[in-house]
């Protein structure tokens, strides 16, 4: 994998954990009033620091699962059960 694509994967794995993370220990807003700008089901603490924390910290772990998968044989199209046959 080289750093461009391990960039991108990161990426992509951050965000997808992040809207995974956003509604964890969200609590709606018991009385909201439209009017000064409230809305029924807005969250009353987003904590968004912290999850963003989390957010980076499980998309770590994740990124380093799939770094390990890419680079090991395991999985491999070139080699193994799933290599394309010769011609």
């Amino acid at each position: 994998m080289t750093w461009f694509t391990g960039v991108v994967v990161y990426l992509l794995v951050w965000w997808t954990v992040l809207f995974c993370i956003l509604p964890i220990g969200t609590r709606p807003v018991s009385d909201s009033n439209p009017a000064d700008g409230g809305w029924r089901g807005t969250p009353a603490a987003t904590h968004l620091l912290r999850k963003a924390i989390a957010t980076t910290i499980v998309a770590g772990i994740g990124w380093l699962g799939i770094f390990a998968l890419v680079e090991s044989d395991w999985l491999s199209f070139r080699s193994g059960t799933f290599a394309l046959p010769a011609p």
